[in-house]
């Protein structure tokens, strides 16, 4: 029996659940998604506690944070290749066990090196499942739904990041940092009993997976990934007092880039993507294909060229605050972790309503607004953080940090839509991918940009201010506006993505 015409093909599980089945499918791989944004920014409470037992500066711990970036960033440029090539099913399982072990691992290493590959491990699982939910909900839904599966989706996968910090604060506190990595595997180990049930074996759009599908583009992951790594370790060398290493590394960065981008170019091009090969067995001659890892047809299409703008913009706003938040509620302004996490809880659970309000009223507005008014919200919650001190009460840290979260609430299920609604639905998992790779790239750069912003500042107010809590809050405030002036850059993009939207649909 082939495997379009399995017991756990699409066509088999639709024609089993009907109509619901679409929705049990998004309910499986939220779960999935839950656990990988958990892994992703739930570790942030528990830095210093890392830092500390492991002896670490602060360059060196970061990279808990950068290299689970770094390989998820990556690794999401493989998810068309290996949805075609294995299917939903195989792929998701992977990587939710992928997960559970680097959770399992992570939280019984005693060396920071396996700490690191642990992260290393659930970065790369959590990148090839970031992508799959937007896949479905455009491939799997009417336009009329879309708004709404977003919304739903959008709401389940912020309760990780919303209910984790609160979580994992009280567990640093009670049983340190390790608690934390354990934290992904409940989820995880649901979300593989569901995939047995709702996720099938066929590739996008229910057709069977193929074996024989165009072969992974090494040379183009191998650039991106080092390209990626010289961007950020490069970034991470800025910090140091001898730059030429650090402008060593961008530069290569600068042209592994360029590279990546004149190979896939190469790869499009007509009768570039057949060559000959031979079986060694049989001495047959056959054709192997090799497609491109990023597919830059995409960029052709206006709006989405502005929304993976917005996205990577966006990346290094979203990424770099979830970085910083923590930090400079325990560093800038004394609070213990169990009280970070009361204060991020209400503004977690807001923002979850907010997505899921914003989804059912997505079509009473183009995305493209939504998106502004997210992106003008977030950029005033930022541009306002100066105004918070300790003397004045905690007050309007809260306000302002559901102000944000109400702006996050606005841009989440909009972003997407807008960027990729209207593209050719073969184009569909490329395009998810790439926007996906794009928000990381500028997260990963974000995470370590904030890092390099505040020690900047941090050394230059140590030096002219005998006192060391003024000069941590006044470094904070002023990396705080940078994330504010970056956010509100982005609002130029998200303009242009909605002219570009418009203009598309008078065509």
């Amino acid at each position: 029996m082939s495997l379009a015409q399995g017991p756990h093909s699409l066509q088999a599980l639709q024609a089993r659940y009907g109509d619901r089945h679409r929705w049990l499918l998004l309910l499986s791989v939220m779960l999935g998604s839950m656990a990988a944004v958990m892994s992703s920014t739930i570790m942030n409470v528990a830095i210093p506690d890392m830092s500390a037992h492991f002896t670490l500066g602060q360059s060196r711990v970061q990279w808990v944070t950068s290299g689970f970036m770094v390989a998820m960033t990556v690794s999401m440029l493989t998810t068309p290749w290996l949805l075609s090539r294995y299917g939903y099913r195989r792929v998701y399982e992977v990587c939710m066990w992928l997960l559970l072990g680097g959770g399992v691992v992570g939280g019984l290493a005693n060396d920071f090196p396996w700490v690191l590959a642990a992260r290393v491990a659930e970065g790369l699982a959590a990148g090839v499942v970031q992508p799959i939910p937007a896949i479905i909900i455009l491939r799997a839904f009417a336009s009329e739904e879309q708004g709404r599966a977003s919304g739903l989706f959008g709401m389940g996968v912020v309760l990780a990041p919303a209910i984790g910090p609160s979580i994992g604060g009280v567990l640093v506190d009670v049983f340190g940092w390790r608690s934390i990595f354990f934290m992904v595997v409940p989820l995880a180990m649901v979300a593989l009993w569901l995939s047995r049930r709702y996720v099938p074996t066929s590739a996008p759009g229910g057709v069977q997976a193929d074996a024989d599908s165009p072969g992974l583009d090494w040379i183009g992951l191998a650039l991106a990934s080092a390209s990626t790594l010289m961007l950020l370790n490069g970034l991470v060398q800025l910090r140091g007092d001898d730059h030429t290493v650090a402008v060593a590394l961008l530069v290569l960065a600068g042209v592994g880039m360029a590279l990546f981008v004149a190979w896939q170019r190469h790869l499009l091009q007509p009768g570039r993507r057949m060559r000959r090969a031979s079986s060694g067995r049989t001495g047959q001659v056959h054709q192997a294909r090799r497609g491109p890892l990023m597919n830059l047809q995409v960029f052709g299409h206006r709006h989405f060229a502005m929304g993976a703008l917005v996205s990577f913009t966006y990346g290094i706003a979203l990424f770099g605050s979830t970085y910083l938040l923590p930090v400079y509620m325990q560093m800038g302004l004394r609070l213990s972790p169990s009280y970070i996490g009361a204060a991020l809880l209400p503004a977690g659970i807001l923002l979850a309503v907010t997505i899921a309000a914003v989804g059912r009223l997505s079509h009473r507005m183009p995305p493209a607004h939504w998106v502004s008014w997210g992106l003008a919200l977030l950029a005033l919650s930022f541009a306002l953080m100066p105004l918070v001190h300790p003397a004045a009460g905690l007050a309007l840290l809260w306000i302002l940090v559901i102000l944000g979260r109400i702006g996050l609430g606005f841009i989440l299920p909009s972003l997407n839509l807008g960027a990729m609604r209207g593209l050719p639905k073969d184009l569909i998992p490329q395009a998810s991918s790439v926007i996906g790779f794009v928000r990381m790239l500028g997260g990963a750069a974000g995470v370590s940009i904030c890092a390099i912003v505040l020690e900047w500042r941090l050394a230059v107010y140590a030096l002219a201010s005998s006192s060391s809590g003024d000069a941590d809050l006044r470094a904070f405030n002023e990396t705080f506006v940078f994330l504010a002036t970056t956010t509100a850059l982005a609002l130029l993009a998200a303009w242009k993505m909605g002219e570009a939207q418009t203009i598309a649909k008078k065509d």
